[in-house]
């Protein structure tokens, strides 16, 4: 099948200068010999228009250029859809790109692209809302929801948010039920990870891989604000091993679970977060995975 790639750009992901990417696109695209187009991403995230566009137009891949949240808005509008997805990395953490191992440099990025390698990965939904990467509710969705009205995107401000959000915080309670097993538990917060970024190579969640069919949950428990760093860098280093239900040690400061679904209720309404976009919270969230929900390019 002839290839016909759509690049989205999002003009305003991260803090990178993009005027030279169509530049970039155009040489490469010259010399490999594919037929291609340049869109501009929208304000209100819908992508809809794709399907039908990828159907009329035989398109074999749409690359995403931009952050977690551009990818996770057009990657919902194509799950079950026959098309390639690529990744050029702008955006402020770019989480779904570090754990697929896609460089951060757009060139070493494109260079992927245009070879063409895809293998699937693992999605899931949280109530109805789609995330192909990590999910929070608690500290780092209260971080989310600061900076996205922060005027200056990029690591710093994130750096500066998470630091003033981290001494106003306090634990929500919530009731996590995987299995047979019903934990009550007081949280900081709650991760949930189809892979082990955060961003940035911030690993909450080690042990995670994209396509095993699995949902990997992170609980730092309520706990002295003094201990909580500590805590969190021996779960980020690896050194937490995994709690399995059958086996379960509810004194650890970080529990981590992997599953293929739960539920958590949340009676305090602790804030939600979506591949790092704010969301809307609920009292009550169902979780479950998507095997092979897209084909993402990769090295």
């Amino acid at each position: 099948m002839e290839r016909k790639i759509i690049y989205l750009v999002n003009p305003i992901s991260g803090t990178r200068v993009k005027s030279s990417l169509p530049g970039l696109i155009s040489r490469k695209h010259r010399v490999s010999g594919i037929s291609y187009e340049i869109l501009d991403t929208n304000a209100e995230g819908n992508y809809s228009f794709l399907q039908q566009k990828i159907r009329n137009e035989n398109i074999s891949d749409v690359v995403i250029c931009g952050g977690d949240g551009t990818v996770n808005a057009v990657a919902s509008c194509l799950i079950g859809i026959q098309v390639q997805i690529g990744i050029l990395p702008m955006g402020s953490g770019n989480g779904l790109a570090l754990a697929a191992g896609i460089p951060h440099q757009s060139e070493k990025a494109l260079e992927i692209v245009l070879a063409g390698k895809a293998s699937f990965i693992d999605g899931f939904f949280i109530n109805k809302e789609f995330s192909c990467m990590l999910c929070g509710i608690g500290f780092d969705a209260e971080v989310a929801h600061e900076f996205a009205r922060e005027k200056k995107r990029g690591l710093n401000t994130y750096i500066k948010v998470g630091a003033i959000q981290f001494f106003k915080t306090n634990p929500y309670p919530f009731e996590i039920k995987m299995k047979n097993r019903s934990i009550s538990v007081d949280a900081f917060f709650i991760s949930i990870a189809n892979g082990n970024q955060f961003g940035n190579n911030f690993t909450i969640a080690p042990k995670a891989k994209l396509n095993d069919g699995l949902i990997d949950v992170v609980i730092v428990k309520k706990m002295s604000k003094f201990l909580m760093p500590f805590s969190v860098l021996n779960q980020v280093a690896g050194f937490n091993r995994i709690n399995y239900l059958n086996d379960f040690q509810p004194d650890r400061h970080v529990l981590y679970f992997q599953v293929p679904s739960l539920s958590i209720n949340n009676p305090d309404l602790a804030p939600l977060h979506i591949d790092g976009d704010p969301k809307e919270t609920a009292a009550r969230f169902d979780i479950r995975v998507i095997p092979k929900a897209l084909k993402l390019i990769q090295p």
